[in-house]
């Protein structure tokens, strides 16, 4: 059963997060109902161009599967790279419109759930610099590389909009593997590029955050707030199950996370964390583990990945743990199960 057959389909991403979609992948000549049909999607739907959701889980694996069909394993990252600023709908609409550069960021943070549940974005300040956070909080839904890098490339578009088409990042974080080719990566973001992070981020100067938005409207910022205002509902919420394996999941390259750390960013007390597991019969190690194997499952799948670099990934200071948790999950070594598989 794949990853997406066993994600809950509550979460939804709006209907314009697939602005463009169709003629992109015209031009790229890929199938379009070879993507979006196994995935549960209409194009049809994607033509009209209607107010809307789709599933989330749907999406990011729609996007998958078009970097498989279309031969560009960089899919994402190109169909980011044209997406226009102003395709965000009300979030995208708030943050255009807004009085300056620093009121946009935040609404555009703050509001993002709104264009895409199960998600996060946060806007965290590092000395002179800043980071632009986006990750996915459901770590049921696991490949997501090219939701990942379509989404950093769309939130630089939408810097650029604010600070100018000569906007570049300090830094660019992805919590994915490096991938075999990453000159892309470098042509479009202009930046040092890393990759196995913690979350997905933009670091970049952000100058005077006063400095006015070019599009700045205060009605339009009033009555769009408003607007928002009415649609937070609690919708989407990932439970706290997937929440703790998200969060293990987005230290693992760090090493093993411990209990108390991940407590604390889910907001609980260690021994509240531990009694809400032990009343749905899970335990801490337990998620450590699941993650690791599914991981594992992936990561073994690029070739290009050392299996010493998998189980750095994976939070294990030396290749022979790995090793020895690769025999327990799948009943042999990881050379082997990579063998195996580069043979089906």
């Amino acid at each position: 059963m794949s990853h997406l057959a066993r994600t809950a389909q509550g979460a939804q991403v709006a209907l314009v997060a697939t602005a463009g979609l169709l003629p992109f992948l015209s031009q790229l000549g890929a199938d379009a109902d070879r993507i979006m049909g196994p995935a549960g999607i209409d194009a049809g739907r994607l033509n009209a161009m209607a107010e809307g959701s789709i599933s989330l889980a749907a999406y990011v694996e729609m996007m998958e599967r078009a970097a498989r069909v279309s031969g560009h394993a960089d899919f994402g990252l190109r169909y980011g790279r044209q997406f226009p600023a102003s395709s965000h709908g009300l979030v995208g609409d708030i943050a255009l419109a807004a009085p300056t550069i620093g009121t946009a960021l935040r609404q555009f943070a703050d509001l993002f759930p709104l264009h895409q549940e199960a998600s996060e974005v946060r806007l965290i300040a590092e000395g002179e610099l800043l980071r632009l956070e986006y990750r996915i909080l459901d770590w049921r839904i696991f490949d997501r590389r090219q939701d990942a890098e379509l989404t950093i490339a769309m939130f630089q578009n939408l810097l650029r909009q604010a600070y100018g088409r000569n906007f570049a990042p300090e830094e660019v974080h992805f919590e994915h593997p490096a991938p075999a080719d990453a000159s892309a990566h470098d042509e479009i973001f202009g930046a040092q590029v890393f990759f196995g992070q913690r979350t997905n981020a933009l670091v970049f100067r952000p100058g005077d955050l006063r400095r006015p938005m070019p599009g700045a409207d205060a009605a339009a910022f009033s009555r769009l707030l408003a607007e928002a205002f009415i649609r937070r509902l609690p919708h989407g919420v990932v439970p706290l199950p997937e929440r703790l394996r998200a969060e293990i999941r987005s230290r693992l390259p760090e090493g093993s996370p411990p209990m108390e750390e991940v407590a604390t960013a889910l907001g609980v007390a260690r021994w509240t964390l531990q009694r809400r597991l032990s009343d749905m019969g899970l335990t801490y190690a337990g998620a450590v583990q699941d993650v690791r194997r599914l991981l594992a499952e992936s990561y073994l799948r690029f070739p290009h990945l050392s299996l010493s670099s998998i189980a750095q990934l994976l939070g294990y200071a030396e290749l022979s743990p790995f090793s020895r948790a690769c025999k327990r999950w799948f009943g042999a070594s990881p050379e082997r199960i990579r063998a195996e598989w580069e043979l089906n």
